[in-house]
């Protein structure tokens, strides 16, 4: 087999397969729910798919409004999602960070601003 990794719009990856295109699928979320009220679907799709549109399988949720016992609820087919994991679908960032909090992949490393931690002044002394 000849693979062609090319870097599409976006970053997404395009493989062809000589001369055939291959499917790159995306763990990622769609929005569902109210006006300030989100709820969102994990589930597997074509990387081309639109947020919302057609997708291969459910495989999960997450509300991020914290319920009555002050959590944020998930609910994960995790069987479904190590397999998708393991036929090389790539999880979208929040994606990422979800599954990575429920222990199914490695923790990411935590996010940090350039100047976290800096005073204003010790910024203004810098310039």
């Amino acid at each position: 087999f000849f693979f062609l990794l090319s870097l599409g719009s976006g970053g997404y990856e395009s493989v062809r397969v000589e001369g055939e295109d291959v499917m790159v699928v995306r763990l990622r979320l769609a929005r569902f729910g109210r006006y300030k009220f989100p709820f969102y679907r994990i589930y597997a799709a074509d990387h081309r798919a639109p947020r919302d549109g057609k997708h291969l399988e459910i495989l999960g949720h997450y509300d991020p409004i914290p319920q009555k016992d002050g959590n944020k609820h998930v609910g994960l087919h995790i069987e479904r999602i190590k397999y998708w994991l393991s036929v090389g679908a790539q999880p979208s960032k929040p994606v990422a960070r979800i599954l990575s909090k429920a222990g199914i992949l490695p923790t990411l490393p935590e996010r940090q601003h350039a100047n976290q931690g800096v005073s204003k002044k010790a910024l203004k002394d810098l310039e």
